[in-house]
């Protein structure tokens, strides 16, 4: 039975639990039932930064947050908006700098040195489902935008984000969410401590039927985390178990058409049909200390992911499902060693790390219903990557240093095929190949402390992206037969940033960063359609501006604004040099509140610009505003909240798209283009119980 609750519209939101940062601010009242330790944005970088658009969040910020999905958790990072287009289960759609990041392109993400990006992925290239995520059991997410840090490699242009978990909690806790359209949520994170062991458990069951209409989305995901740390004198060990399962029916974009129409709602679907199965195992071992850390992984993935984007465009009898299947087995590990400094006043790390994809089956079926009728194509993929790097921080005076950087990567692709021919009678085999490519990247910061409140950067520095190995040794087009272009293995960024940090008096903090980043191509391998899309060079530019500020030990406020203006920048002579999907303003602002007498609160507002959505920029998404607010209150071990998710219950777009698809009632032969999108889910509430212990 789904709950109809009725909604509230108070300005409201949540506070935190715990966190140790001996770094942070504290926050205490008269009372003694609660000590909240505040980190992340707050946290005073001036020193230890090398560009004004880096970041800390911490867990504190993010029990504060309210959030419709696990992926909104990268939405803490200033001008990055995360959407969704599809069922809950899959990975979010990405947005950062001017680029429609797909489902993780150009945007690095980690979690204890464990990468999330999935190279050669059977629906995206980057493709960064977070869905594992236990948000409550994250000790802080580290974010560094652009391409100037020697550690970070792969789809590293727009930026990165490191995720750390805890290693244990002051106070562990069980809380029960349950919300409209049969929303149930079973969080519970603990930890035990020993001598010199400790041990942490974290469990997320989560259940979900969705408002559509048309399909019951009959999410059903499990998490389930277990780390195990050990100190040996100055070394740390930890060894985190990480196992996640997930099924879910999709509700996909929808053309505006249809529901001008009539045939279908907003909340409707043309193929009920669609969804996904996806799970992940990893093993995770880590040593560190001070100045020493390594890791070594193994991860275990696999998805099937039916969808169907233009209806009847191309079948016009079983329609165009198609199902997309990825199975791998990934392992690798990292090292990163900074030498202890001395009198010197130069201080030299070094870093390496190793990864290996062993794709058993990637691949592309057309289906109807779930049912596969042939397949387009399937291949198994080894890919196999080498990176190092070297970093110089030089304090040439008390005010002014440098970071310079160099790293090295080697890509090797190795591209078989599982089926001679496809269903559409094209040798297949002619994609096969192997192929490899390397890169040498330099990077370059110079910060200058203009006093111990203010800080400015020069930063500029290469970056890249692997492309699909299917892309890179791919000859033949698997619908047509007709030859095509391969991509290049790796994709050269190189950007630049200009930036100043202000932290005042433990109350401000502030930064302003004017940036550009120049994208050799844009040529990319689509998953969708086992091919290629040619886009050329790429050039974007833009300003952020971030400001925390803490009026008193009761209120904070926050405003995060970032604009992009992103051009083709080899177009021929009257062709248009848009880039689609991507984002001209970006503006986010919260206040939060924790009040001595238990009751806290949290209100936030996205706004998500328009942005074009083919070349020309003639055909444009409109905005969209969204809302979300929460209430709390915490007595003795229990805390109850309220979180009001589209408070407003605005009815704009989470995304939008522009291609050609055909319904079942229209001209045979004929595709129409259209815009199609997928609206912001309305109003909804959900209630949470929190038992600490």
């Amino acid at each position: 039975m789904k709950m109809k609750l009725s909604a509230l519209t108070i300005l409201i939101t949540a506070t935190a639990v715990n966190a140790n940062d001996e770094t942070s601010d504290t926050l205490t009242t008269d009372q003694s039932y609660e000590v909240m330790v505040i980190e992340g944005q707050r946290t005073n970088l001036i020193g230890s930064s090398q560009s004004a658009s880096e970041g800390v969040i911490g867990q504190v910020e993010l029990s504060q947050r309210p959030m419709l999905r696990t992926g909104e958790i990268l939405e803490m990072v200033p001008g990055l908006v995360v959407t969704q287009h599809s069922g809950t289960g899959k990975a979010n759609q990405y947005f950062l700098r001017g680029f429609n990041l797909d489902h993780g392109t150009d945007f690095a993400t980690s979690i204890d040195g464990m990468p999330i990006n999935m190279r050669s992925h059977g629906h995206g290239q980057g493709y960064t489902d977070l869905n594992f995520i236990i948000e409550e059991a994250i000790e802080q997410i580290t974010y560094k935008k652009g391409s100037y840090y020697a550690d970070v490699g792969d789809f590293s242009g727009a930026g990165t984000a490191l995720i750390n978990t805890q290693e244990r909690v002051e106070q562990g806790f069980v809380e029960l969410t349950l919300g409209e359209d049969s929303y149930q949520e079973l969080t519970s994170v603990n930890s035990f401590q020993g001598d010199d062991v400790s041990w942490l458990y974290a469990l997320n069951l989560n259940y979900y039927d969705g408002p559509w209409t048309d399909i019951e989305e009959d999410l059903n995901r499990k998490n389930v985390w277990l780390k195990r740390s050990q100190t040996f004198d100055d070394m740390t060990f930890d060894a985190t178990l990480m196992l996640y399962d997930n099924s879910w029916n999709s509700a996909d974009q929808i053309p505006r058409r249809a529901v001008e129409q009539g045939i279908i709602g907003e909340l409707g679907s043309l193929d009920t049909t669609v969804g996904g199965e996806s799970d992940r195992y990893s093993l995770n071992l880590q040593w560190y200390n001070e100045n020493f850390s390594a890791n070594i992984y193994a991860i275990e993935y696999n998805l099937n992911l039916w969808s169907n984007f233009t209806y009847f465009l191309d079948d016009e009898n079983n329609g165009d499902q198609f199902e997309q299947v990825d199975q791998r087995t990934i392992y690798g590990g990292s090292f990163n060693y900074t030498f202890p400094q001395s009198d010197s006043i130069v201080t030299h790390s070094v870093g390496a790390e190793v990864r290996y994809d062993d794709i058993d089956e990637v691949g592309l079926y057309k289906t109807q219903d779930r049912d596969r009728l042939g397949v387009i194509r399937s291949d198994r993929v080894g890919e196999l990557s080498l990176g190092a790097y070297y970093e110089a921080t030089v304090q040439w005076t008390e005010n002014l240093k440098s970071v310079t950087g160099l790293r090295y990567d080697y890509y090797d692709f190795d591209v078989n095929s599982l089926s001679n021919s496809n269903i559409n009678g094209v040798d297949l085999t002619q994609n096969n190949g192997q192929d490899t490519d390397d890169l040498l990247s330099a990077k370059a910061s110079l910060i200058y402390s203009m006093s111990p409140e203010w800080e400015t950067y020069l930063s500029v520095g290469q970056g890249f992206h692997s492309n699909d190995a299917r892309g890179v040794t791919g000859r033949v087009d698997p619908a047509t037969g007709q030859p095509i272009d391969s991509v290049d293995p790796l994709v050269r960024s190189l950007g630049y940033e200009l930036g100043i940090r202000g932290f005042i008096t433990d109350r401000l903090n502030t930064s302003l960063s004017l940036w550009a980043l120049d994208l050799d191509s844009e040529l990319l391998f689509v998953g969708d359609a086992g091919n290629t899309e040619a886009n050329g060079a790429s050039e974007r530019l833009g300003l952020e501006w971030t400001a925390y500020y803490r009026l008193n030990d009761t209120w904070s406020f926050d405003l995060e604004y970032a604009y992009t203006d992103a051009k083709y920048s080899d177009v021929a002579a009257g062709e248009g040099d848009q880039i689609p999907g991507a984002i001209e303003h970006v503006l986010q602002a919260g206040v939060s509140a924790n009040f001595a007498n238990g009751w806290f609160m949290n209100s936030r507002v996205r706004y998500f610009g328009e942005r074009p959505l083919e070349e020309t920029g003639t055909v444009l998404s409109d905005s969209s505003t969204l809302a979300n607010i929460r209430l709390g209150f915490r007595e003795d071990n229990w805390t109850f909240k309220v979180d009001v998710l589209n408070a407003l219950d605005s009815n704009d777009h989470d995304i939008d798209y522009y291609y050609p698809s055909r319904l079942s009632s229209e001209a045979s032969g004929v595709g129409t283009e259209d815009i199609h999108y997928h609206v912001l889910e309305p109003r909804t509430v959900r209630l949470s119980a929190t038992y600490h212990f």
